[in-house]
């Protein structure tokens, strides 16, 4: 009766206690899981079926990687949050999969990503052909985000946190000086100011950073 008394309590204390930490760690959909999220979410998993396996191992033998990996998933979080490098680093950066109709082989290839995907994918985002899309992006969550050719308009995020995304200004025929000359209009004389800026209805939109 002690062996299965003492399997009862871990079982859970272990459940209130990783429920406790993931509600530490943030909201976040799963399929928006970065990589650092699947390995710390994984690692958590192990630790606390080892601790379920042996109940004469100490507890605390398992409590103690578990607070370890909650620390190292809130640290990369602010990192990512503060420094958009790392988050494309951990994260990853959007892909552009189709331009104008036209598939673009070579990042299919990059990003290991198979026409049967891109067609499923396709699909749920109610497009019957490729030759309707004007542009389709992988997004690092796994996700297509498609935009139609007879959409009036679209949104390009140009600035991020003070980083110029220049592979938008590309999509649009545009050059980092095209954009220093319209936030120059604004009087802004440097992107790192810059929160965010997107170009939507032939206009910049600009929120600075906060002070």
């Amino acid at each position: 009766m002690e062996e299965y008394f003492h399997i009862i309590f871990r079982t859970c204390f272990l459940y209130v206690f990783i429920i406790i930490v993931f509600r530490l760690m943030g909201k976040r959909e799963v399929g928006e899981l970065s990589v650092i999220d699947l390995v710390v979410f994984v690692l958590i998993a192990e630790v606390a079926a080892f601790a379920l396996d042996d109940y004469k191992n100490p507890l605390f033998n398992a409590i103690l990687p578990i607070i370890i990996l909650l620390f190292i998933q809130i640290l990369s979080a602010f990192l990512s949050l503060k420094f958009k490098r790392i988050r494309d680093l951990v994260d990853g950066d959007p892909a552009l999969l189709i331009k104008d109709g036209v598939i673009l082989e070579s990042e299919m290839r990059k990003h290991r990503y198979n026409l049967d995907d891109l067609c499923q994918q396709l699909r749920e985002n109610g497009i019957a052909s490729v030759t309707d899309v004007a542009f389709a992006y992988l997004e690092p969550s796994g996700n297509l985000s498609v935009y139609k050719k007879d959409e009036k308009s679209f949104v390009y995020p140009l600035i991020i946190d003070g980083d110029i995304q220049e592979r938008h200004l590309f999509t649009m025929h545009k050059d980092v000086e095209w954009l220093m000359g319209e936030l120059a209009k604004n009087n802004i004389t440097d992107s790192e100011t810059v929160f965010f800026c997107i170009w939507e209805d032939n206009k910049l939109h600009i929120q600075l950073k906060e002070t």
